[in-house]
């Protein structure tokens, strides 16, 4: 925590003006007015202050008043004074009131103390919000870390010009940062951390281009990481758990200050690793769960300073550099993608001290046990006929540890932030007595800063269920602040999430109360069974003690759900039986059944699709959700007719709920679709990695009783073709305006840059239309339907298969050759985005019989200059009309007859966004024939003559132009419809 150095430094200060020490108040002569001493009397009773003594003087040296310096920050009980005044009179300067479990408010009457400068009333129990009284003062330190203080952050704040330094960290703050914080000029040090602030950071923070300590961590922003070119004298720059998105702004590179940089858990898109190569004084860099891809940089290896490094959770692959530096003390690299030969630096003798990290491990041994039970962080224990067994390895920042048996094992990774780490913080103690049942396995837990997986190894394959015991044994819950804990992880079983944001005091009521969760049905394929804790950037970082947070488990039971009598658990591995004959006989009537019923099958063909569908499928949750079919049934109505949304090309949709309320959508493969099991496991493959925010997310699937199931999220707002076009038997079900349509517009193409450059699996999407955008809620645009989608090929130029996708929407050179490249979904999404700004269907617009299609309308009407008759008249007159032609213009450029002269998706983002100009054709205002005619399809004449006609635009042809005497293949035509 930064707040003790900076009291020393102010401590200097002041003694420079002689009036107290740092361990304690300067002997003094003169006494505090009286009015000022009535002052601290309010003061206490506002803060619930009990044991001043007012018969003393405050600006002695009493003990009354002043406590030496304690070597724990959390504590100090203590007034200063100056009495450097022409009068001789004294004044307070600093109130330090910290960890005294002071349970008032602030103080309103701290305004009325004409010097004071710094107030410290960290670690209580202080509740309200921050007084506007406040707001005359000339504060230069305002500290309230863990408190109760809730409420908006106030915007009064802004007007105390005169802070250096205010933390609000571990508090209950909601609502937007202030705008008017940017006012704070001269602020070194700004402490959000740990609230529940939620919004896009202002850009007036921009303006604080004095700070080197800025700390945003554990909240719930929203939005992208903004610009952070501003902060040039920034050290320490902490947005860990913030909830801002990605990717990483490259103007960080700008900071070249920084010696601590710490990111994670970053939603939305990922990218490259950001240019870090000019930050050569960093000795802590956490860019944990950021989404970056590609090569860990080789220049890491020349910041001699770096003591931590944390790149965990990322998609990183390759080889590892060379990060043998002489002061790198922790390396965490977890979860990675990382190949190649183990580095040989790594077991150099200068490395062997060092704690690391490169799980996780892929355990290939012999299947032996049916059950493991563990007792985390303490002794052997038995409960009933179960042996828990111990755990009580100290552990370490960064340790992987196999049991005795080496049948289960711990991954340990992380340390303590802005702390010193010691073994005991790995192992955590009941400070009370626990009266729960089977108390044994609550009177301790293990414990990690960051991620902390078991391991069950040598398992049976098969379904186990997993018993996970947890209570709150560390954190209290009393009218302290030690009561003000937050522990927040994520559970993850098999790789999947389970639970997110995970309190064990929140949701067990209270400490030291048992918290049992039961999972059943988990899957071993491969004789591991994980089950990893993870820290996810919320929580408490200062309560009870700087840097006790993150998972925090009792106990762990896995056990087989069909463990077959001959073969025991692991603790009981030694006990023999006399079953063999009985076994052999039994096992050879059995195989001698299966014989005949499989011969049936494989003659019929049941077997072989059925092994065929259960290898392809083997594994796949691990990586996403596997519903049962009696679930989707439970869920659908049975596939209620009520409940279906649509008809797709290989089946139809139904809308469905689970049990927990979650709303979803069930794609139902029709028996009679070509797509096989391969098909059906790629399309899961590809879409459950997949996490864009516009790009459907896959949910799980169900592949049971000759069902082929894939469910997504749920989408309120139907598609965007349902939502824009107008028919005759139905109208528009909402009006669009035009922000939204650009903003849909600019979603779809950052969607189609994702896919095409961004993902791991890059991937043309062969049918984007109109009915494939899904909308959410907020009419946030969703890219869907990847059954057509087919992985590119690394060696291959361009793909060439059985061509798919929708007639009107295919770009000739597909449609015509089948020859399939990215800018064939360029191509369509020009067509779509023509549509967006119409408001009509390319296919079923035809105003006469002149055209064919939209399109075809387009590019007559821009050679004409006339591109603006073709806005759709529900917009009105009162909208962005530039951005709207830019938008045709995007679209017509899309929609290049070459492939080669059309875009890139990344570029027309840029071009949709303004960022970059369109180089045909040329664009600039709007032509006054175009505003004559915007005014004219708004209705809206007056006055107006229309101008003569004239455009020096070029002329670009439309596909029947180019192909005259073309036709579109029967086939194309059938799996168009």
């Amino acid at each position: 925590m930064m707040i003790q150095p900076i009291l020393r430094l102010f401590s200097i200060i002041l003694c420079t003006l002689v009036f107290f020490q740092v361990t304690g108040i300067q002997a003094q002569g003169s006494h505090l007015p009286p009015d000022e001493l009535n002052v601290l009397k309010e003061i206490a009773t506002q803060l619930g202050k009990n044991d001043w003594n007012f018969s003393l003087n405050p600006c002695d040296n009493i003990t009354n008043w002043s406590s030496p310096w304690n070597n724990d920050a959390r504590f100090s009980n203590y007034v200063n004074c100056t009495c450097e005044t022409d009068d001789g009179s004294c004044h307070v300067v600093n109130i330090s009131l910290k960890g005294q479990d002071l349970a008032g408010v602030l103080p309103p009457s701290l305004a009325k103390l004409p010097s004071i400068k710094y107030i410290d009333l960290s670690y209580n129990y202080l509740n309200g919000t921050i007084p506007r009284e406040w707001a005359s003062t000339k504060l230069e330190l305002l500290s309230a870390t863990a408190n109760r203080l809730s409420g908006s952050i106030p915007t009064f704040l802004g007007n105390i010009t005169t802070l250096l330094y205010l933390s609000l960290e571990n508090n209950m703050f909601s609502g937007k940062v202030p705008a008017e914080l940017g006012k704070l000029k001269n602020l070194n040090i700004l402490v959000l951390a740990a609230n529940n602030l939620t919004g896009e950071l202002p850009l007036e923070l921009n303006s604080l281009t004095n700070l080197t300590d800025l700390r945003l961590d554990s909240n719930y922003f929203s939005g992208k990481i903004p610009s952070l070119g501003n902060y040039i004298r920034l050290k320490k720059l902490d947005i860990q758990g913030s909830g801002l998105e990605g990717p990483i702004p490259s103007s960080i590179s700008l900071l070249k200050n920084l010696s601590q940089l710490a990111i994670s858990d970053l939603k939305g898109e990922g990218s490259l690793f950001p240019n870090l190569s000019t930050l050569t004084s960093m000795q802590k860099l956490v860019l944990r769960g950021c989404n970056l891809r590609g090569a860990i940089p080789g220049y890491i290896s020349q910041m001699s300073s770096l003591r931590h490094l944390d790149l965990s959770f990322n998609q990183f692959g390759g080889d590892m550099p060379d990060l043998s530096l002489p002061k790198l003390e922790k390396l965490y690299l977890t979860g990675n993608f990382l190949n190649g030969s183990f580095p040989s630096w790594l077991t150099a003798t200068d490395n062997t001290k060092r704690f690391l990290d490169l799980s996780y491990n892929n355990f290939n041994k012999k299947n032996y046990y049916y059950s493991v039970h563990i007792n985390c962080g303490g002794p052997e224990v038995s409960i009933g006929d179960k042996v828990y067994e111990a755990d009580q390895d100290p552990s370490g920042a960064a340790v992987f540890l196999p049991s005795i048996n080496e049948y289960w094992g711990i991954s340990s990774t992380g340390s303590l932030w802005n702390t010193k780490d010691t073994l005991d913080a790995y192992l955590a103690a009941n400070v009370s007595i626990l009266t729960m049942t089977d108390s044994q396995l609550y009177k301790t837990a293990r414990h990690s800063p960051l991620s902390l997986t078991y391991y069950g190894r040598c398992l049976a394959n098969g379904n186990y269920t997993v018993t996970l015991h947890f209570a709150e044994i560390v954190f209290r819950d009393n009218r302290s602040f030690q009561g003000l804990g937050r522990r927040a992880f994520d559970v993850y079983v098999q790789g999947v999430n389970i639970i997110k944001d995970f309190d064990i005091k929140n949701e067990a009521g209270g400490v030291d109360i048992p918290l049992i969760k039961e999972l059943k049905k988990i899957h071993v394929t491969n004789g591991t069974l994980e089950i990893r804790f993870q820290y996810a950037g919320r929580g408490t970082t200062v309560v009870p003690v700087r840097g006790m947070y993150g998972p925090l488990i009792s106990a762990i039971s896995m056990e087989s759900e069909s463990k077959p009598p001959e073969l025991k658990s692991a603790t009981h591995r030694n006990r023999r039986t006399s079953l063999t004959p009985i076994i052999a006989g039994v096992v050879a009537a059995a195989l001698f059944l299966t014989l005949i019923v499989a011969g049936v099958a494989w003659k019929k063909g049941y077997l072989w699709n059925q092994i065929s569908r259960e290898r392809d499928l083997r594994g796949l949750d691990l990586k996403t959700g596997v519903f049962t079919y009696k679930q989707i049934k439970a869920a659908t109505n049975n596939f209620a007719e009520r409940n279906k949304l649509g008809e797709g090309g290989f089946g139809s949709v139904y809308k469905g709920e689970l049990l927990d309320g979650t709303l979803i959508a069930v794609k139902q493969l029709s028996s009679k679709s070509k797509q096989g099991n391969r098909e059906f496991v790629n399309e899961i493959g590809m879409i459950a990695g997949i996490q864009h925010p516009n790009v459907v997310r896959l949910h799980g699937c169900c592949a049971e009783h000759n069902q082929l199931l894939l469910v997504y999220e749920y989408m309120e707002n139907n598609s965007l073709a349902h939502a824009l076009f107008v028919s005759e038997q139905d109208q528009a079900k909402m009006e669009i305006d035009w922000p939204t349509r650009q903003r849909i517009c600019v979603g779809i193409a950052k969607g189609l840059a994702f896919l095409h450059e961004e993902t791991t699996l890059k991937m043309v999407h062969r049918d984007i239309k109109a009915s494939n955008i899904l909308l959410d809620t907020d009419l946030t645009p969703k890219i869907s339907d990847f059954g057509l989608a087919k992985l590119n090929e690394k060696e291959n130029t361009h793909i060439s298969t059985r061509v798919a996708g929708t007639l009107g929407y295919m770009a000739p050179e597909y449609a015509l050759w089948g020859y399939l490249t990215y800018k064939a979904d360029v191509y369509s999404f020009g067509v779509l985005a023509l549509e967006i700004v119409a408001g009509k269907n390319n296919l079923e617009y035809r105003p006469n019989e002149d055209y064919v299609s939209l399109l075809d309308s387009a590019v007559v009407h821009k050679e004409r200059g006339s591109l603006i008759d073709l806005l759709d008249p529900r917009l009105g007159s009162d909208f962005n009309k530039k951005e709207a032609v830019r938008m045709m213009h995007v679209a017509l450029l899309c929609t290049n007859q070459s492939p080669a002269l059309r875009p890139t998706m990344s570029e027309v983002v840029n071009m949709l966004e303004g960022h970059t100009k369109i180089k045909e054709p040329d664009m600039n205002l709007l032509t006054s024939e175009d505003e004559f005619k915007l005014q004219a399809v708004a209705g809206n004449l007056e006055n107006m003559q229309p101008p003569q006609h004239s455009s020096s635009e070029q002329s670009s042809s439309s596909i029947y132009d180019l192909y005259p005497n073309s036709q579109v293949s029967e086939e194309s035509r059938i799996i168009g419809k």
